[in-house]
């Protein structure tokens, strides 16, 4: 495959495994609905979903450095999404003096800054892991 097709697959790739972890994020959080929530001008929520955003693209950039093949990728990609979706659990759970989900809902900007830090700093752990 020529390397402007592969780009574009690569590329095509990543905006589907973003937009697909985006939507099971939404799903998974029961208290708010993220978009309507960002047109309400909600900075924590934008962040939370900037991190997202951002460390499932950082995940995709491991995968496709150690990928082989556009199916690997894909494969990685999605596992990478799982793992992003535990640690956003683990993130509510480990949080026990206050509801993540509630605090967002509320325009927490430090909730959503340590948000923003658990979503791109565990993406870089589990890219590494990455082989």
């Amino acid at each position: 495959m020529g390397p402007f097709i592969a780009t574009f697959a690569y590329f095509v790739i990543a905006i589907i495994v973003v937009l697909v972890g985006l939507a099971i994020f939404e799903v998974i959080t029961s208290k708010y609905k993220d978009w309507d929530e960002v047109k309400q001008g909600n900075t924590a929520v934008a962040l939370s979903i900037a991190g997202k955003i951002v460390g499932i693209c950082i995940i995709l950039s491991f995968a496709i450095y150690h990928s082989l093949t556009l199916w690997d990728t894909l494969i990685w990609g999605a596992y990478g999404v799982a793992l992003q979706m535990l640690a956003y659990y683990l993130f509510e759970i480990f949080t026990r003096k206050f509801s993540v989900e509630t605090m967002l809902k509320e325009n927490n900007i430090a909730v959503g800054i340590i948000s923003v830090g658990v979503s791109i700093g565990l993406a870089f752990v589990i890219g590494a892991s990455i082989t």
